[in-house]
């Protein structure tokens, strides 16, 4: 089986270099950047290999109208990690899961794990 491309987006450079190493350790093939508009730039660029998810950390990212509406034509399926105050209203689609903190690495890479399962599944049963 091939590697399942994950894209992790974090400002902080030690929580997205863990959660990438641990994602690696998983059997995925793992890539950070520290903002999303890096990655949204990225996802723009043909031929990007595109990510089959997107775990982005809330903090410190700007998401602005531009920025969702790029997200959502990408249509790759998003994981957010959010402090408990994030405004549960805002919309960012196509989000698949909010974890709020506090959270593990482990406890991330587990819902990696579940959302890719689900994907695989969809795609093995063609719904």
């Amino acid at each position: 089986m091939a590697e399942v491309p994950i894209w992790i987006i974090g400002a902080d450079h030690w929580p997205r270099a863990l959660l990438r190493a641990e994602l690696i350790e998983r059997g995925y093939d793992a890539t950070g950047f520290a903002t999303l508009e890096e990655a949204v730039r990225r996802l723009m660029l043909p031929p990007a290999r595109r990510p089959a998810l997107l775990v982005l950390d809330r903090r410190d990212q700007v998401v602005d109208e531009r920025t969702s509406a790029l997200l959502s034509s990408a249509r790759v399926p998003i994981l957010v990690v959010a402090d408990i105050a994030h405004p549960r209203g805002e919309t960012l689609a196509p989000v698949v899961e909010i974890l709020h903190r506090p959270v593990t690495m482990g406890s991330i890479a587990d819902a990696v794990d579940r959302q890719i399962g689900r994907r695989q599944e969809r795609d093995a049963t063609g719904s």
